[in-house]
């Protein structure tokens, strides 16, 4: 960073607008904007079209310093004037306050955003990645220089949800966070559950339909949804999660049958972001983790269909709440983008700090073999007899209870030929809640028996409605 950019908004001044409001010379609050794409096409029309009202809401207007973009002649509609390949020099103008970053990626976001942050430049970000994997040095930064760290929109698009994890029920304990936090998957499933697609033409609908990216590597495997679990735990449980503390399975192993199976259950197949306080031997823990699972068809999540989100936080005195929506797209997410941007010039022009970073809990994540839940196994046999009782006797050896089994051949249950063969058959095996360690145990010593052909799928049963204890473990 050069020097002159060093001797503009510092953490003494708390930036441009702040030092201004003190000697009584309130003037605009200046924006750099880093990414003018999808979103940040949006805020750039938004800040336009509500000039007026955006500045009544702060107190100052709120006007762009410039506009950090890799290809300016792309971005026609935007005053030439404004735009610049330099996003380093851009952020470190001695005349900008608030720093909105929407470039995506570790780096170079990282640098851009801790040399804002350390000068007093408050931050409003959407970067999931960045905020799962840097959080706590972006949130050191913003201590230690007095700026202001907003990221609502980096989680679930237009819907207010880190805000009243963070403000709202400051005063109360949450229990857990659950929930819908990637459309595209979200829309892949429901596509499966109500045409009988395959996975495979599923997804190519969601790409042809604009709702998954030509790579959907980071959506359909789950990374997405793992850095939004990272930052929501984090948040609700006040300890530092990152993305690689998150368990993570994606939907591509998801098949037309488990559908089937889930809705012939009373259940439907969601890709879920988990988020529990939960009780262990040696005391409180933070589970995290990111699966598709059934869920029953009872449940307010199972109705969210298409690209929507929804998410339930659940605390001692609130209860169980739920917050729906658009969790994506342009003027969505710069809708959340534009309320942080408000919040940050506000305090700009008032000298007011917003809420900082609370990780005093320091709870250890609990590791995903002890985690607890209930299963929906599907198991490859050959229909002759004694199948079951070899099947029962694995489950019973890893103490893992068996609550409902059903096979399907065309003998019928332990049916034999009598000709020296016999034909496949499907057992699909429902579990009483076990940990996770057990049943890949069960699953890998199934795989030895001579009479199993193999493990078809296996799908987590959630019950997110099960009450939970005074220490946050399942009752």
């Amino acid at each position: 960073m050069s020097d002159m950019g060093r001797s503009g908004a510092s953490g003494a001044t708390g930036g441009a607008a702040a030092e201004r409001s003190r000697t009584g010379e309130i003037g605009a609050v200046k924006v750099a904007l880093l990414g003018c794409g999808v979103v940040g096409s949006q805020v750039v029309r938004l800040l336009d079209e509500q000039a007026d009202e955006l500045a009544a809401r702060v107190g100052a207007p709120v006007e762009l310093a410039g506009i950090a973009v890799r290809r300016p002649q792309r971005h026609p509609e935007v005053p030439a004037e404004l735009l610049t390949t330099d996003a380093a020099g851009l952020v470190s103008r001695p005349d900008v306050d608030v720093v909105v970053e929407l470039m995506g990626g570790i780096e170079p976001a990282r640098d851009l955003l801790l040399d804002a942050l350390k000068n007093g430049r408050s931050v409003v970000s959407a970067n999931k990645a960045l905020l799962a994997e840097e959080g706590e040095a972006l949130a050191a930064a913003a201590r230690e220089s007095g700026a202001d760290l907003y990221y609502e929109a980096s989680v679930a698009g237009a819907i207010p949800l880190l805000r009243p994890i963070q403000q709202s029920l400051a005063g109360d304990r949450i229990r857990r966070v659950a929930g819908i936090v990637n459309g595209t998957t979200n829309f892949i499933l429901s596509a499966m559950e109500s045409t009988g697609a395959g996975y495979a033409d599923a997804l190519e609908e969601a790409g042809r339909l604009g709702y998954a990216e030509a790579d959907p590597t980071a959506d359909v495997d789950g990374y997405d949804a793992a850095s939004k679990a990272a930052i929501l735990a984090s948040l609700a449980f006040h300890t530092r999660v990152t993305a690689a503390d998150v368990y993570r399975e994606g939907i591509r192993d998801v098949t037309a049958a488990d559908i089937a199976s889930a809705r012939a259950l009373g259940c439907t197949v969601k890709l879920l972001a988990i988020c529990e306080q939960v009780d262990t031997a040696d005391g409180a823990a933070v589970s995290a983790r990111v699966y598709p699972a059934m869920i029953p068809r009872s449940h307010p999540l199972a109705s969210v269909s298409g690209a929507f989100n929804a998410v339930f936080v659940e605390a001692d005195a609130a209860g169980p709440l739920m917050f729906y929506g658009q969790g994506a797209g342009g003027p969505q997410t710069a809708s959340a983008v534009l309320g942080d941007l408000v919040a940050a010039a506000r305090n700009k022009v008032i000298g007011g700090r917003g809420p900082r970073d609370s990780a005093y809990a320091h709870l250890p994540v609990q590791p995903m073999g002890d985690v607890r839940t209930r299963y929906h196994v599907n198991v490859d046999v050959h229909d002759r007899a004694g199948v079951l009782a070899a099947v029962a006797t694995v489950f019973a050896d890893h103490d893992v209870s068996i609550a409902t089994v059903k096979q399907e051949g065309r003998g019928g249950d332990d049916a034999d030929h009598g000709d020296g063969d016999a034909s496949p058959a499907t057992l699909v095996v429902v579990t009483h809640e076990a940990p996770d360690a057990a049943l890949r145990a069960t699953v890998e010593a199934l795989s030895g028996l001579e009479s199993v052909r193999g493990v078809a799928s296996i799908l987590r049963v959630e019950d997110l409605g099960r009450p939970v204890s005074a220490l946050g473990g399942p009752q």
